[in-house]
């Protein structure tokens, strides 16, 4: 029966220091962070917007019609 106990604490001895190193340090937190995200400007036509292009024609126009409305008075 000693035989026994010894083979017994033998491997409660072992399975022990075995238990011990495979759990040293406990689990390890991996942050994960976010990716960013690029946020792209709408495409615009040049450096000038419509709006930009547009008041231009409109004043190229009032110019030409009131270049073009000659009163006679000469």
């Amino acid at each position: 029966m000693e035989k026994i106990m010894k083979k017994f604490a033998a491997l409660v001895a072992a399975a022990s220091v075995m238990s011990t190193a495979a759990f040293a340090g406990g689990p390890v937190a991996v942050e994960v962070e976010p990716t960013p995200v690029a946020v792209v400007a709408p495409a615009s036509s040049g450096s000038l917007g419509a709006g930009a292009v547009v008041a231009g024609l409109a004043g190229l126009a009032l110019v030409a019609a009131l270049v073009a409305n000659d009163s006679g008075d000469h």
